[in-house]
């Protein structure tokens, strides 16, 4: 455990509980190989859901040299708008945070598929998105 993950009791607990999720990519469901493509995000004390995604086509097309690289950069993308809300998430446009980010972990066997869900403790979920993607994903 680092000492950025301790909480002692004579410090103010000013970070909030927050989910967060891989998003992978599996060119060929029967061989189960992936990707990591991005990063889900959900802080329910501060109503955050986000993602964000980065794809690697040197490694995709290393796993799946036929894979539709412009069909999973457009997933992808369709993943970014329903967390972004508004006209981009269509249908959930109308859904809460909480509701969107439950509906994308939602498990499912197509191409782009979430992982697990882990949890944490952040100040900004915005940041902590963009520090899980270079972790994880980059």
């Amino acid at each position: 455990m680092t000492e950025r993950h301790i909480i002692r009791p004579s410090e103010a607990n000013t970070r909030d509980v927050f989910e967060y999720a891989l998003l992978r990519v599996v060119p060929r469901i029967e061989r189960g190989e992936c990707v990591n493509a991005g990063v889900l995000v959900y802080c329910r004390a501060q109503s955050y859901v986000g993602a964000r995604t980065h794809l690697d086509e040197a490694r995709l097309l290393a796993l799946d040299p036929a894979a539709d690289v412009a069909g999973i950069k457009a997933a992808l993308g369709a993943v970014e708008g329903v967390c972004a809300g508004g006209e981009a998430a269509g249908q959930a446009a109308v859904d809460d945070a909480g509701r969107r980010f439950r509906w994308l972990i939602a498990p499912r066997s197509t191409v782009v598929q979430p992982g697990p869900v882990h949890t944490g403790l952040t100040v900004d979920p915005a940041a902590e998105a963009e520090r899980l993607l270079d972790l994880l994903v980059r």
